[in-house]
């Protein structure tokens, strides 16, 4: 099976640079419902989980690849809690579509946080 590999690594204090100038702004523009509940702690949103979600969805543009004529809004691509740990990816709207017009399958994701970072790994398969 043919398969695509996307990978993104994120800055937790450039998150935590666009949180501080930007607010809920910030987090709405790029963050479904879903997600930003999430993100939030009691201390508002955490720059750690939302570099992760973040990492996560540029790494599944870079296997969606859109081109720059069509960019997908971020919303389009949510992360999710899978049951039993880690996370999957649920496609929306255009990035549905898209996935569709490839002949994309399920996209299966991969998330980890370490020195400052965090880092998104996303794989595609294509039927034969």
């Amino acid at each position: 099976m043919p398969l695509r590999v996307g990978i993104d690594l994120v800055a937790v204090a450039s998150v935590a640079e666009s949180l501080a100038a930007h607010g809920d702004r910030f987090l709405d523009r790029v963050c479904t419902a879903r997600e930003a509940q999430r993100c939030r702690t009691a201390a508002g949103p955490d720059p750690a989980r939302l570099a992760a979600v973040l990492a996560a969805k540029e790494a599944a543009m870079k296997v969606l690849r859109p081109g720059a004529e069509a960019p997908l809004p971020w919303t389009d691509i949510e992360v999710l809690d899978a049951p039993g740990g880690g996370h999957t990816l649920e496609l929306g709207g255009s990035a549905a579509r898209l996935a569709a017009d490839l002949g994309m399958g399920d996209l299966s994701v991969s998330l980890t946080r370490e020195g400052g970072h965090a880092a998104a790994v996303v794989l595609a398969g294509f039927p034969v």
